[in-house]
């Protein structure tokens, strides 16, 4: 018994080693929390330089040093010609907008675009490269929004989808002066969608009461303990199709040449097939585009870098973990897919 001893101590050696150490990562994060730390920063990439450094890196190897040097006295030549221009050069400023169900990407899109909006003008450009299979209704209206500023101050706005912008994520790229799609790309699915399990015969098989008290008539029409009734599965019905002709008059603004009946079908549609149905104005991935644009402007990938604490790292994986446990799960009743 005395190995059991033994070991017992040893146990309660290593916890009060975790506990301390827990104590000191707290009070260390407390004493940054009070120094007030920017919340974020702005990260600015020219992706012009960047092109230049890899391409550089393969004409070395390819052709060696000689024709490098040609390269850069071209290039050189080229920078001195641009700067003896009395014209302004074309900014380009690129944005990532990768979307979940709460549209957690907004916080970081606001700041850019408002940072964005100081300094660019009608002669630039914004270029967002968007991924997003839609969410939630209030979040995505708001990321939306985002963009509406862009078209208001009149600066030209450029969506390039490379995999799927559906539902929510629509709602955004139709804002856009211009659509890019990749050829595989997944454009549409204007539509609302909402579901909820109810357990109230689960609570009547074993006699559990479940009282709901509410004021105001529709303060509550499903729920998932009470008995349901037909009045309240009418007004819910009623409220999505209300947001779905909100949804309709929203892409229908933006797009004018769009049927917005023939597509408001909760249906997707891929690349030519999209352009076809006028959801996207060119077929082209967001790198062939982005490349163009280098060799006609300058170009700024900016990203708005929010430094998390501890607390919020863990919390935000376990938020993304569930996320996608949700959307395997919702994805079983909609032949794999979920918009």
């Amino acid at each position: 018994m005395e190995w059991l001893a033994e070991y017992a101590m040893f146990l309660a050696k290593a916890a009060t080693f975790v506990v301390a150490l827990l104590l000191v990562v707290a009070m260390v994060s407390a004493l940054k929390e009070r120094k007030g730390r920017a919340v974020g920063t702005l990260s600015v990439t020219r992706l012009n330089d960047q092109l230049d450094r890899m391409t550089d890196k393969l004409s070395e190897t390819i052709l060696g040093k000689a024709a490098l040097k040609v390269r850069h006295k071209e290039r050189n030549a080229q920078l001195k010609a641009r700067g003896k221009s009395t014209d302004t050069p074309k900014r380009v400023y690129v944005l990532n907008f990768h979307g979940d169900i709460k549209a957690s990407a907004l916080e970081n899109l606001r700041h850019e675009v408002t940072a964005i909006l100081e300094v660019a003008t009608a002669k630039d450009e914004i270029v967002v490269k968007l991924e997003s299979g839609g969410g939630m209704v209030h979040a995505y209206g708001l990321a939306a929004s985002q963009l509406t500023r862009i078209r208001e101050a009149g600066v030209p706005l450029t969506i390039c989808v490379d995999k799927v912008a559906a539902s929510g994520g629509y709602m955004m790229a139709c804002i856009a002066d211009k659509v890019l799609a990749a050829p595989f790309a997944m454009l549409g699915s204007i539509g609302v969608v909402a579901q909820i399990p109810n357990f109230n015969k689960v609570l009547k098989k074993h006699d559990v009461d479940y009282e709901m008290l509410t004021a105001g008539e529709y303060k509550r029409t499903l729920t998932l303990f009470g008995e349901n009734t037909e009045k309240g599965r009418e007004k819910f019905q009623e409220d999505l199709e209300n947001i779905h002709r909100l949804f309709k008059a929203f892409v229908a603004q933006y797009r004018p040449k769009l049927d917005v009946a023939a597509v408001a079908t909760g249906e997707v549609w891929f690349g030519a097939e999209a352009l076809d149905n006028a959801l996207a104005d060119e077929i082209s991935t967001s790198d062939q585009y982005i490349s163009r644009m280098i060799h006609e402007a300058d170009v700024f990938e900016v990203h708005y870098v929010t430094r998390k604490k501890l607390q919020e790292k863990l919390s935000g994986s376990v938020s993304t973990a569930l996320d996608n446990l949700l959307l395997t799960w919702l994805s079983r009743f909609h032949n794999q897919r979920f918009w």
